[in-house]
Order: C-alpha cells, then structure tokens, then sequence
C-alpha cells in the first residue's frame, strides 16, 4: 500500500524522501572509482616490469643533478646588469613578506658573464665547461618555491610536499613506467645527503617498496665507496641460494593465499628476488675499471678536485645505458656545499669546479653515445639565493625566483625560458612553479600528470597534488 497520498508533493518534501536514493547514488560512484583506481594499480608480481606510457615519451629515462644548498642564479645561468650597475644600492621594490634570514643591500656578482654557442646564451666564468654545452640547455630562469628553509625546500623538490611523507619523484617515475632492466633497481641515488629529510627524499612513502630508491653511499663518503655491499656471497653457491629462495617465497605465497593481499610481505618477497639477481649484474655495472683513459680524463677523474664528482656522472651514465629509470647524482659535503651565506666567491668557486667537467663531461658522452636524446638531464638545487647582501660576502636562501636548466629528452637545446625581474629576485616572466616542473618531467616521459595517481588512505594521490601544469613551450 502507497503510504504517500497521490498529490503534488513540494521540492524539499522530495528531496527529504529520496535522500538515501541519493546517498546510495554517491556511493556507488565513489565504489566504481575506487575500483577503477585499484584496477589501474600496477599489480604484477614483478613490479618494476615495463608499462607502457600515457602517450609517446621523449625521454625514457632521468639523470638528476642535485647541487645541494642552492646554487646562486645570478652569479651562473641568470645574468643580471643592473644588479652590476646598482651594487651597493637598496633592492628598489619590495623584499618578501617571509624570509630566512636579514639581508642588506643589492650584491654584484663577482663572475662576468659570457655569451656562448650558437644560441649566444650568456653563462658565468664559473661554468667554462658546461658554457660549451650550453646548445643543448633549456635554461629554466623562472623556478619559484615556497619553503625558504632547506629541509622544506628539498623535500618540495623531490616529493611535491614541504611538510608531509610523500613517495619522492624518482619512485613516482618507477611506478609508472617501471625499469627497463629487471637485473637493476629501477631507482638509484649516489651518494645522497642525509640531511634535510634524508631518505624521505628518495623514499616511496605509500607507494609500495620496489619503487624507493636504492641508496648508494651518502654525501659524506668518497663516491669510490658508493656501491652495493655484500653484492657477492662468498660462502653460498648461486644454486644453493635459489633454492633457499624458492623455498621462502612459496611459504610466503602459502601465508599470502591463506592471509590476503599484503604489501609488505609482498614487498620483502621481490626485494629479495632484485637482490639475487643483482649479484650479477651490479658488479659489472659499478666497475669503471674497464672505462678508457680518454673517459676519465673527459669527467675529470683523473683530477683530485673533481674526481669524486666525475665518478658519479659517469656511474650515471653507466646506470642509464643498463636500463635504470631514474638516476640521482648529489653534489653535497659536511662543509659548505651550495649555501653561502658568506664568502660566496670562495664557496661557489670551489662547488663550480668540482662539478662544472663532469657534468659537461656527462652531457657530452651521452650524446657521443646517442643516449641523450632519451634521457632527460636536470640541474639544479631546493631553491636559489638573494641578488642582496647577507653580511659582507654571501647570499641568503631565495625560493622566489630561481634558476634550473634540463638538457636532452627532446627538449629545446640553446634556449631560455622565462625570466626574473630586473636584479634577479623574483620570478616574473613564465612563472615556473615545482609542481610545474615536476609535470613537465613526468610529460617528458609520456606520463600524465594528473592520470599518474595511487590511491591511498581513501583518495588519490599524485605527484603534483592538485597543482601544476606541463611547461610544453619547452619542448622541441
């Protein structure tokens, strides 16, 4: 029997009496996204198995180039005259709501600047050898952040987030594509810093295990010490430990069948499987000893000043044409590394000629061998430093406007993109936020930004959050 007499009925009386009509309309869509996400989850029980890209990929892999502490942009890729001009004079605008530290008046540069190549593109006296590469650089000049502070900055570099756990960019990448050799991580840092969020920078948070990065060695020892201990087992023969393997993974299999779907332990289960394979292919890949003297004098190993560096670049090379997907390579030290608060000629003299042949070096020999055309090569540091003074002879941390440059991947080699105001402050021209750079990379590699998500604690995540936009300008 009808309990509700035939008559017209008002909006809200309709609306009352379907309410839970809706909300079982709400749930069924919030269901069916759930399930698409989860089916578009990468499930197979080799997680690092290649997967094909959103659309066609320029490049194929990343080697990034992490200058730690904050490189100055105005004393090497963003070239300012009226900084010259009005040294000594106060900043004529503004300086930000939020800063570091105190900073005084406008500071020139101590490094003249130079226009190189066939671009013509002006690069500092501090960078003579990456100058002559500078055709192949799109230089970036209008990076922007938001944290003035090095531990929120890097980690807004390498994971998208300033303050929360976040999977870093490298196992994002590894997520979506997987790795090319399945003997290899699909992710490797060299020789990164412990500071500043230490290994949330290459960890994958909610992303499960495979897809963290794998650490070799950290800022603090020689790169000639950065490798994979234990890589060899001296007392147990490679059949005897397949069999031990095979053995743990079916008991392993059995409790999952019998106990469900579990991360961890599947996690555990293809950690140990990469680390047997490992023993044969990472000692061969880790040894340079067969590399040619010509090699090393081209990253400048065969130098003591930019050795340690050299070995890095060219362990990155090594790593990309074996088929590892992402590749970090640390400039970083206990001492001064980018961050000259003071002495800034001498601290940025020393960092620009450590690492200023090696990277040229690396971008040369990748395109000797035809792999720079797909690998996406990115520079840069957590954010740039203050065109005014902090004390007599430094720069204070300027996330405002800053300068990162990528080469390679298929994009525009000898150009420019965006700009800084007149003294190099901040970021005026094509505004380039992290969370754009971080689309771009992933677009560069045929990935889409907002499609690339994983869904955890009940919504989607992505890289980018619910920011960012791909800077296809860029791209030849």
């Amino acid at each position: 029997m009808n309990s509700y007499p035939n008559t017209l009925i008002s909006r809200r009386q309709m609306l009352r009496r379907s309410a839970a009509g809706f909300g079982y309309l709400a749930l069924s869509a919030l269901l069916t996204d759930e399930a698409l996400a989860e089916a578009a989850t990468p499930k197979s029980i080799e997680p690092l198995t290649p997967r094909p890209p959103h659309f066609r990929a320029r490049a194929k892999r990343v080697i990034f180039l992490f200058m730690k502490g904050g490189p100055s942009q105005v004393d090497t890729f963003d070239h300012k005259p009226l900084l010259q001009r009005d040294h000594g004079k106060p900043l004529p605008f503004d300086k930000p709501r939020v800063q570091f530290a105190k900073t005084g008046n406008l500071l020139r540069s101590p490094w003249k600047f130079q226009k190189h190549g066939q671009s013509g593109i002006e690069v500092s006296e501090l960078f003579p050898h990456v100058a002559g590469c500078v055709d192949d650089l799109c230089i970036i000049n209008s990076l922007h952040g938001t944290n003035a502070a090095h531990g929120g900055a890097v980690l807004k570099l390498h994971t998208g987030s300033d303050n929360f756990v976040r999977p870093s960019m490298g196992s994002w990448i590894t997520y979506g594509l997987g790795a090319e050799n399945q003997n290899l991580p699909g992710f490797i840092t060299i020789c990164p810093t412990l500071a500043h969020g230490g290994l949330n920078n290459w960890g994958s948070a909610f992303l499960p295990a495979p897809f963290a990065g794998t650490p070799l060695g950290n800022a603090s020892l020689p790169a000639d010490q950065a490798i994979v201990r234990y890589i060899k087992n001296a007392r147990t023969s490679p059949e005897r430990q397949r069999s031990q393997l095979d053995l743990l993974a079916q008991m392993n299999q059995a409790h999952l069948l019998e106990a469900g779907p579990n991360l961890a332990l599947e996690g555990r289960i293809n950690s140990f499987e990469l680390a047997f394979r490992m023993q044969t292919a990472m000692p061969e890949t880790q040894d340079i000893s067969r590399e040619s003297p010509a090699t090393f004098k081209l990253y400048g190993i065969d130098d003591k000043i930019t050795e340690n560096f050299g070995r890095q670049c060219l362990m990155a090379r090594r790593f990309a044409e074996s088929g590892v997907r992402f590749i970090q390579v640390t400039h970083s030290d206990s001492n001064v590394q980018w961050d000259q608060h003071g002495d800034l000629k001498k601290g940025h003299a020393k960092n620009a000629l450590e690492v200023d042949k090696p990277i040229a070096g690396l971008l040369t020999d990748l395109k000797a061998r035809g792999l720079l055309a797909d690998t996406l090569v990115v520079w840069g540091g957590e954010f740039g430093r203050t065109p005014t003074a902090q004390g007599d002879d430094g720069r204070d941390h300027n996330p405002e406007g800053f300068t990162m440059w990528l080469a390679g991947g298929g994009v525009k080699g000898g150009t420019k993109y965006g700009a800084t105001d007149d003294y190099g402050y901040y970021a005026a021209e094509d505004k380039v936020h992290i969370h754009d750079l971080h689309a771009t990379i992933l677009h560069i590699l045929g990935l889409d930004h907002e499609k690339l998500t994983y869904r955890y604690a009940g919504r989607d995540f992505r890289l980018t959050d619910v920011h960012g936009h791909a800077v296809t300008d860029i791209l030849a």
